[in-house]
């Protein structure tokens, strides 16, 4: 099977972003977005999701974190639909429930080819350290855009609003992972009755 892989590489007067995504990977996260939780959230997602990724991002972070979430969700999610090309042989769905000490979350994908995200992710602070607690659902939507998927993340309940969004993203990798991996019964069709998946 050919290696997949996807790169992304986002510039504009506000930042500079440089992903690559490797689906079959072994979870190694090598990333650099200036923001320390963004970070944290994007290694558990390697880990979790068994991918590599590779994230290089600089911004204008003295301005705010805004520009710089939005434009690696968007690089990511660039990176995610080229590594999944034409989306042949995967499972195309998968969907996990995660707990992270009192928190648990709920995620489910699909890769239809339809860039959609909803999102109920209620947080009481107004940050997780450097990144803004408005800006998580803004990272899964502009994820879910960019990569053409389906998207939906819930969190069930908790207290702890870094044990809620962990949970999200660790729910995140664990779906992705199954909904990405191929799937030897399908050989190379497309998962869809229509034939196409865009």
């Amino acid at each position: 099977m050919a290696e997949r892989v996807g790169r992304c590489r986002r510039e504009t007067r506000e930042t500079r972003v440089a992903v690559e995504w490797v689906l079959d990977g072994s979870g190694q996260a090598d990333v650099h977005t200036g923001i320390g939780y963004l970070d944290h959230m994007l290694d558990a997602l390697a880990r979790h999701g068994l991918f590599d990724l590779h994230v290089q991002a600089e911004g204008d972070l003295h301005v705010d974190a805004h520009h710089t979430v939005e434009d690696v969700a968007i690089a990511l999610g660039r990176a995610l639909a080229d590594a999944i090309g034409e989306r042949r042989g995967v499972r195309r769905m998968g969907d996990a429930t995660v707990p992270l000490d009192e928190a648990l979350a709920l995620v489910a994908v699909d890769l239809s080819g339809r860039g959609l995200a909803t999102l109920d992710i209620p947080l009481r602070g107004p940050a997780l350290g450097q990144l803004p607690t408005e800006l998580v659902p803004h990272f899964f939507q502009s994820l879910a855009i960019e990569a053409r998927i389906t998207l939906h993340v819930h969190v069930l309940r908790g207290e702890n609003d870094h044990h809620k969004v962990e949970a999200c993203f660790k729910a995140l990798a664990k779906a992705l992972d199954w909904a990405t991996s191929v799937d030897p019964r399908v050989a190379d069709a497309v998962p869809s009755t229509k034939g196409v998946l865009r």
